[in-house]
């Protein structure tokens, strides 16, 4: 009898650690090989399988940016849009649930709620629809999308100070929301600059060449690379004007880092810690909080997710036009930067909700455990019981680190002066040492004396 208790009460444990409280990133074993293949269409027909198993209700979000980027890779710029656009509703619709259930977010995992997206990632659908329509030589809908970043931007520390006032006001404690530090995306003001200047409102394209300029002298935290020259793109030639960009990398992920509380009569104390080369254990900051009710002698663990960004092998992209020799294309975007920079935004909000919510499960956990003891007359069930206790609070505070896998980590660009007519064109990418690791060849390509003549490519690592 007793051994059967145990067995239910472990696997019901066991359970909860496998609910809807973990992030799964089954869905994309395997799919890296696919792009560094260039079989995107592999990759997308992967993730459309996946659907119904590791994107739930709750993940669509993820799923249509997923869709979205690989189809945009995959030269299918109107399916590109479909699934970005849905991205983009999508989120909308669920920052407004998330704001209306501020209450419940402090009690369950972040995992558990709707994905509204990073706010990076809510800009750059924007950018990526904005090139579907170049692609099409839709101007129109290619602004619409660049106005689009702007009054989001414009809107960033506003909508997490509402979330953080909700929240203030649910649980009594002082939340505040972290400040915007973007309020000038390059990228977009660089698309728009070109489109201008392909329409001939020379004005409008240097106002915005004079925003680019502004946006190293106020974002010198995001724009932490080299300014480009720019003043000649706006200079008249008899001659047509080549536009590249060179998507490189991949932009960065989520990862989890543990933390502790300990708690002093009305304050908590948060440890963090990391672990050394030689497997050593050590703490890495502490910080207090004051948090008036709290006993001395409680201890509890938690998880915060993070961002990261990640390695790119490419040191530098080439392009060769012809027999020309090559130019190289200078960086005008860290897409990682602008995540890690408007993620800072949410992150204070992110730290108290989840001591909040740590707190007030672990003083549950511990009321619980103590009527086990007194209700149980086994000492091997009151065990398991305790146990299985702590397992279920455990399980319910791993870190959210749903996050889109397929934007590229930064964004090169170039232009050549060249005489109307057929060339052929070639995208080198090299490592920083010099080494050749992909060259993207594509083909014999027409100039439009009138319009936008812009080329695209990628290499994805």
């Amino acid at each position: 009898m007793v051994a059967k208790s145990l067995v239910i009460i472990i696997s019901a444990a066991i359970l909860v650690s496998c609910a809807s409280t973990r992030t799964s990133l089954k869905q994309y074993a395997g799919i890296d090989s696919k792009i560094e293949q260039r079989d995107f269409c592999g990759a997308i027909e992967q993730i459309r399988e996946a659907k119904d198993k590791y994107y739930s209700k709750k993940e669509q979000v993820l799923y249509y940016l997923d869709l979205g980027m690989l189809n945009f890779y995959a030269g299918n710029f109107q399916q590109s849009s479909e699934y970005l656009d849905k991205a983009e509703n999508a989120i909308a619709d669920n920052y407004t649930k998330s704001v209306s259930k501020a209450a419940l977010s402090m009690l369950l995992n972040d995992n558990a709620l709707d994905y509204a997206g990073e706010d990076y990632e809510d800009i750059y659908l924007n950018i990526f629809k904005a090139f579907n329509y170049l692609e099409t030589g839709d101007f129109d809908g290619a602004f619409v999308e660049i106005s689009r970043i702007n009054i989001k931007l414009n809107k960033l520390e506003d909508k997490y100070r509402r979330m953080a006032d909700e929240i203030s006001k649910e649980s009594q404690k002082e939340i505040q929301s972290g400040k915007n530090k973007f309020n000038n995306d390059v990228l977009g003001r660089y698309l728009s600059m070109l489109i201008y200047r392909a329409e001939g409102k020379r004005d409008d394209a240097r106002i915005d060449l004079e925003k680019i300029d502004a946006a190293w002298q106020t974002q010198s935290h995001i724009y932490d690379f080299p300014k480009p020259d720019l003043q000649n793109y706006l200079v008249n030639s008899r001659k047509v004007k080549f536009n590249f960009n060179a998507f490189v990398g991949k932009s960065p992920v989520k990862k989890a880092k543990t933390l502790y509380i300990h708690t002093e009569k009305d304050l908590l104390i948060i440890a963090s810690t990391e672990t050394l080369p030689e497997g050593q254990t050590e703490i890495e900051g502490l910080n207090t909080i004051p948090w008036d009710g709290i006993e001395k002698g409680y201890h509890f663990k938690f998880q915060l997710p993070y961002m990261e960004k990640r390695d790119t092998q490419v040191g530098k992209v080439k392009v060769i036009v012809d027999d020309f020799p090559p130019v190289e294309l200078f960086k005008i975007e860290d897409i990682g930067n602008i995540a890690l920079q408007t993620y800072k935004i949410k992150e204070p909000i992110i730290y108290v909700k989840t001591i909040l919510r740590t707190v007030t499960k672990g003083l549950f956990a511990k009321k619980r455990k103590d009527e086990i003891d007194n209700e149980m007359g086994s000492a091997i069930l009151s065990f398991a019981a305790r146990l299985a206790t702590d397992l279920a609070v455990d399980a319910t505070e791993n870190a959210d680190l749903r996050i889109s896998r397929f934007f590229p980590g930064s964004v090169l660009t170039g232009e050549i002066e060249l005489d109307p007519g057929t060339h052929n064109i070639k995208f080198e990418y090299y490592s920083p040492s010099g080494t050749l690791l992909f060259t993207d060849d594509l083909g014999e390509v027409s100039t439009l004396r009138n319009g936008l003549n812009m080329h695209n490519s990628f290499y994805l690592k």
